[in-house]
């Protein structure tokens, strides 16, 4: 039957499933040209899909995690018969977890999904990572992703399609990395939070120092160097400094500027203005001593992938505490990611494509992984100083046409795509491949201009 240009498609009765619903139209009188048939004329797609699904898996398990409670569905049956489903509440109390951490070895279940709610994920992940001596399938789903997959109904339980989506085969986890990457990654996401603290104190030290009337930080590159330092600790003991004491504090070519910096030191503190400063001046040195400790903390826990570490610390730019970040992020096993395109996409450093009717609108690249991507990009700042690299060359002609900022986005796209392909062929950074590849597109130049200048009539003559 054709309505008005619409053609419906066409569903045998028989081979519906018995609850569909089927709504016959015998007569359609419309004096429009265009004829709007209801939802509930059509046969219900949802229930159709669903039941139509083909299973791959014999036992599943469906997770809906929440703050307090764990919602667990476990679908069990044989393929293509009518499974048994299974529903049970745990709190997330670990007495709880164990309880089903129990009852998934007891269904010898292999297979669970869950989507990944905040943090809430990790400890029952972590309880069930051992079971069946870790030979067990633990998806960890995007929900934006899950919600896309269309047959769901509204009636269902959260936990119930994830089991159902599981059995199906529908569903793909999100890159979890083994335990010993994951502890590393601890230590590095805590080490970036220390100094973000480290630096919230340093500016809380020259605010206060700028409202007591002491601005030589306008005089100093770095206020809390050698001679920064020195002259707040002569102001938390003496309130104020003169001449030769300020000659004492001073190192290097500080010197030079002495006058200027006593100028700006003219003044004296209070006792409560001293001992405040001595208060968050020593808050500043503990934190920088427990940052110590973390960064031992790293470097003992990086020497366990030492041959990853010197794969990393080949590419200029890369340091012992770039490389623990990163392989704290994307691991040491490239097998996760089919690709360079696809490990880029995930830490957030491909760009859009949103086109429409022959114009490019946003191409924002994605939020990705920012722990990663932070500190790709301070690699590329670091290697676009290196003005005799090839990638610094790269850089600087991107640059040009885009900007500093997409010219920095675009090097770190390509700095983790080198990194993809050295972890796994495991060969080292070579600069001289990319002085082959520039000999060869500044050859390719040559002729293009060779044969323009022909072109025009002009007889080219290499030069002896």
């Amino acid at each position: 039957m054709h309505l008005g240009g619409y053609s419906p498609r066409l569903f045998n009765v028989d081979e519906l499933p018995k609850r569909t619903a089927v709504c016959r139209i015998t007569e359609v009188k419309s004096t429009s040209s265009k004829v709007r048939i209801p939802t509930r004329a059509i046969p219900s797609l949802h229930d159709f899909r669903r039941d139509t699904m083909q299973d791959i898996l014999t036992v599943a398990m469906g997770l809906d995690v929440h703050r307090d409670i764990i919602v667990a569905c476990l679908i069990k049956g044989q393929i293509g018969l009518e499974p048994e489903t299974e529903i049970r509440t745990f709190s997330t109390l670990i007495p709880e977890m164990q309880k089903l951490r129990d009852w998934v070895l007891e269904t010898d279940c292999r297979n669970v999904a869950m989507e990944s709610t905040g943090i809430y994920w990790q400890p029952i992940y972590e309880m069930l990572e051992p079971c069946f001596d870790s030979e067990i399938s633990i998806l960890v789903v995007n929900a934006w992703h899950m919600k896309n997959v269309p047959g769901r109904k509204t009636d269902m339980r959260d936990a119930e399609w994830i089991a159902t989506l599981l059995r199906a085969g529908l569903l793909k986890g999100s890159f979890i990395p083994a335990k010993p990457i994951r502890e590393l990654r601890h230590l590095t996401r805590y080490r970036k939070s220390v100094v973000h603290d480290i630096t919230a104190q340093k500016n809380r030290i020259d605010k206060f120092l700028q409202s007591s009337g002491f601005r030589f930080t306008a005089f100093l590159s770095d206020a809390f160097g050698a001679s920064g330092r020195n002259i707040i600790r002569h102001l938390i003991e003496n309130g104020s400094i003169d001449r030769v004491a300020l000659d004492k504090c001073l190192k290097t070519k500080t010197r030079n500027r002495i006058d200027e910096i006593l100028v700006a030191l003219n003044g004296s503190l209070s006792v409560h203005q001293r001992s405040f400063l001595r208060m968050i001046f020593e808050h500043l040195l503990a934190l920088e001593t427990h940052k110590t400790a973390v960064e031992d903390a790293i470097t003992e826990e990086i020497l366990k992938h030492e041959e990853a570490m010197n794969l990393l610390c080949s590419i200029p730019g890369i340091d012992i505490t770039a490389a623990a970040s990163i392989i704290a992020e994307i691991g040491t096993d490239m097998s996760s990611f089919p690709d360079a395109q696809h490990i880029c996409s995930w830490a957030g450093l491909s760009p859009g494509n949103n086109e429409s009717a022959g114009k490019r609108k946003s191409t924002h690249i994605n939020k990705g992984n920012p722990y990663l991507k932070s500190m790709l990009c301070e690699v590329g700042w670091i290697v676009s100083g290196k003005r005799t690299l090839y990638l610094s060359g790269w850089y600087w002609r991107v640059k040009q046409k885009k900007g500093a900022k997409r010219a920095t986005v675009a090097l770190a796209r390509k700095l983790l795509s080198l990194i993809y392909t050295m972890l796994k062929t495991g060969n080292p950074y070579n600069e001289e491949c990319f002085e082959e590849r520039r000999k060869h597109s500044e050859r390719k130049r040559a002729g293009r201009m060779i044969n323009e200048l022909q072109r025009l009539g002009y007889t080219v003559v290499a030069p002896e």
